[in-house]
C-alpha cells in the first residue's frame, strides 16, 4: 500500500500525549503514527525493544505485540465468512455452526453470531469450564470464550484459519509484510514488558490466528486502519468488498437496558450513543471505530475526519492506579483537539 507523506507538526500534542503515557506505563519503547487526508502526517518512534541497554531501537519495522487488537482481524475474518456466504447470517444461532463437543449445547441456546461479535453472548470460562453469566443479548462482558468460538466457526465454515484468510484477502494484496502471528521470536519483535507469572500472559507456537501471539508494526497497523477507512478501496483498486468492511465497522450491537455499556461492530468498538464504559473519547465523532489491546496498542479510525491514528507500547497491563480507559479516551480527544485548532 502506497500512501503519500507530508509530515507536519499539527499533531504534536498527540505525540506529547503518547510520550506521557509511555512514561506512566511499564514499557521500554513506543510509537505514534497518523494518516490524515490520505497522507502520513505523523510518524514517531522512541526507546528500545527491551530494557537492555544494547537492545534494538524502536523503528519503522519494529513489530509490537498487539494483544486484543488482533480481534479486529478476527472480526474481518468473520465478516468475510458472512459476506461470502459461509455463514448465512450474523443472526444465525451459534449451534448451527459450532462443533458439538466444544461447548454444551444447553449453554448456547439463543446465542447468535452477533452476540459473539458484540461481547453480549453471556458465556464465561473459568478453570476450564464454561458457564453462563447472563442471557445472551441482555448485558455486555469482555470474555475470551467468545473469540475462541468465533475462530473455530471461521475455520469450520470456510476451511481456512483466520490467519490464512487475513493473509490472502488483505496482507498480501496490501503488501503488509510486518503483520502476523508468530510461534517463535525474531529480532523485529519487541520484548513484552510484564510482571512475572502474569496470568493474562498467554504465548503459543500456533500461527492460525486464534491465539494471542500477534505482532504488527505501527505503520502496518495504521495501513490496516486506512484500508478500513477507505472501505477496502486503496491505490485505485477495490481489494475487498466494501460491504464486508461496512459490516465489520458499523454498529452491530443490539439495544441493551444499560445504555452505558460499550457498542461494537465485528469486535471493533464503535462510537454511537454516549456510554460511560466506552473506550472511545467523548470528543470523537459518531461512527468512528477503535480497538485497544492489553499492551496499550490502539488503532482509532475517524471516517468523518478522514483520519487513522495508532499508538503502540511494549507494556503489558497497567500499573496500579492507572486508569487505562481514561488514558485511551484522552488519546482520541487529543486528536480531535488538534483537528479543531
Amino acid at each position: 500500500m502506497i500512501i503519500a507523506e507530508k509530515k507536519n507538526n499539527r499533531f504534536d500534542l498527540v505525540v506529547d500525549n503518547v510520550r506521557k503515557t509511555s512514561k506512566e506505563v511499564d514499557c521500554s519503547g513506543a510509537s505514534v503514527f497518523i494518516i490524515h487526508d490520505d497522507e502520513i502526517v505523523t510518524e514517531e518512534y522512541w526507546g528500545r525493544h527491551s530494557k537492555d541497554a544494547n537492545a534494538r531501537p524502536i523503528q519503522e519495522d519494529t513489530q509490537f505485540h498487539v494483544a486484543s487488537v488482533r480481534k479486529c482481524y478476527i472480526g474481518f475474518a468473520v465478516a468475510y465468512a458472512i459476506n461470502e456466504g459461509y455463514i448465512d447470517s450474523i443472526d444465525d444461532l451459534v449451534t448451527k455452526y459450532l462443533p458439538l463437543n466444544m461447548v454444551k449445547i444447553s449453554l448456547l441456546q439463543g446465542t447468535t453470531i452477533r452476540h459473539l461479535l458484540t461481547h453480549t453472548h453471556g458465556l464465561k470460562r473459568m478453570n476450564g469450564e464454561v458457564y453462563r453469566e447472563f442471557s445472551s443479548g441482555e448485558h455486555w462482558a469482555y470474555r475470551g470464550i467468545g473469540i475462541d468460538i468465533l475462530t473455530q466457526i471461521v475455520k469450520d465454515t470456510t476451511g481456512q484459519t483466520v490467519a490464512e484468510i487475513i493473509k490472502a484477502k488483505a496482507l498480501n494484496p496490501l503488501h503488509l509484510m510486518e503483520t502476523g502471528w508468530y510461534g517463535k521470536v525474531n529480532e523485529k519483535l519487541v520484548e513484552v514488558i510484564r510482571k512475572p507469572n502474569d496470568p493474562n500472559w498467554i504465548t503459543s507456537e500456533g500461527t492460525d490466528g486464534d491465539k494471542m501471539n500477534m505482532y504488527v508494526s505501527t505503520r502496518d497497523l495504521a495501513k490496516w486502519g486506512y484500508f478500513h477507512l477507505k472501505q477496502g478501496y486503496v491505490n485505485g483498486e477495490q481489494i475487498i468488498a466494501s460491504e464486508l468492511i461496512n459490516l465489520a465497522t458499523s454498529l452491530q450491537s443490539t439495544s441493551l437496558l444499560d445504555t452505558d455499556l460499550p457498542q461494537n461492530g465485528c469486535l471493533w468498538f464503535v462510537k454511537d450513543l454516549p456510554a460511560r464504559r466506552t473506550e472511545i473519547g467523548e470528543l470523537v465523532p459518531k461512527r468512528s471505530f477503535q480497538i485497544l489491546g492489553y499492551t496499550g496498542v490502539t488503532l482509532l479510525v475517524i471516517p468523518s475526519r478522514n483520519l487513522v491514528a495508532v499508538r503502540a507500547f511494549n507494556s503489558f497491563g497497567s500499573p496500579e492506579g492507572f486508569d487505562y480507559l481514561a488514558d485511551v479516551r484522552k488519546f482520541g480527544d487529543t486528536i480531535m483537539t488538534c483537528l479543531v485548532k
